[in-house]
């Protein structure tokens, strides 16, 4: 096994579990490349990504530039003499002449070519889908459209969140991005994705958070563990405040249960009256501007 110069592209959460297995690798990067401080939290505040606390816990070399586009970022990473640019959860276009100065391989949370684009796990569990992947594909400039040269299928298991799904997949495209460079990418076989199949993983919008009753509760329940814990969905309440709701259970409504669209906090239970005669009960939720808690310690808040 020879050992492969690496530069490593990398922002969230996903891109920094699979950067701290490479880390321990002979791939180890030469360069770690991330998103600058944005500000977070209730404070706003800088807070560095994901990326790069797991770079300065690991004693890599970190940048942050504007842009990995401009001459400055492109300078920065040709330092660093790539033989390849691994690009995971970047969260930022890869551009020409950046693309082709460099053999760029991209890992990619879904089973390509379904999902492509920003959200594909998300985007997965919403549409109810019962197994995902991840693929490792060389970056083209059409949207993850590159040809693909491993692939390894994830379940979607029942009571997954993001939270719970995300790692998973993380670490298995961790395997395979290390399975890669041990083979050396001049050893694989790189497959241009099918034409038929293609799905667009759009990026979560705030629109996408809210619950909709036209929806059955089983979708909206799919929606909420989507969501959790890192974007979070909601239901508007009759006083026109959002409730944040981080676990919830569909179920067919019974005889008692709040009629379409209506919220109902009877019972030690907050229902959601949802489409196809449903239920969606919201098991713990979050009032504006307080902690987490499950309905009966909302309820007891509320006098309900």
């Amino acid at each position: 096994m020879r050992t492969v110069q690496t530069v490593f592209l990398g922002t969230s959460e996903f891109a920094a579990i699979v950067l701290g297995a490479l880390a321990g690798t002979a791939h180890r990067p030469t360069l770690v490349i991330t998103r600058p401080d944005r500000p977070r939290g209730r404070g706003r505040r800088l807070q560095p990504p994901p990326v790069a606390e797991t770079a300065r816990e690991l004693g890599l070399e970190l940048a942050q530039p504007v842009s990995v586009n401009d001459d400055h970022g492109r300078a920065t990473i040709a330092a660093a003499e790539p033989e390849v640019l691994i690009v995971c959860a970047f969260g930022a276009l890869i551009k020409e002449p950046l693309l082709s100065e460099h053999e760029i391989v991209n890992v990619h949370p879904s089973l390509l070519p379904r999902w492509r684009g920003a959200a594909p796990i998300e985007r997965a569990m919403i549409a109810g889908d019962d197994r995902t992947g991840v693929s490792i594909m060389r970056l083209t400039a059409g949207l993850d459209s590159g040809p693909v040269a491993l692939a390894a299928p994830e379940p979607i298991l029942a009571h997954d969140t993001f939270g719970t799904l995300s790692p998973r997949l993380a670490e298995r495209g961790a395997r395979l991005l290390i399975e890669a460079l041990d083979t050396g990418l001049g050893g694989l076989r790189f497959t241009e994705q099918a034409e038929t199949g293609i799905t667009y993983a759009e990026k979560i919008v705030p629109a996408d958070r809210v619950l909709d009753p036209a929806q059955t509760a089983s979708d909206l329940e799919r929606r909420v563990r989507a969501l959790t814990p890192h974007i979070g969905a909601a239901v508007v309440t009759g006083e026109g405040e959002r409730l944040g709701v981080l676990a919830a259970t569909g179920r067919p409504s019974l005889v008692s249960d709040p009629g379409q669209g209506e919220l109902s906090y009877a019972g030690g239970e907050v229902l959601l009256g949802c489409a196809g005669a449903t239920t969606l009960r919201l098991d713990v939720v979050q009032p504006p501007g307080r902690r987490a808690m499950d309905a009966a310690a909302f309820l007891r808040g509320r006098g309900g």
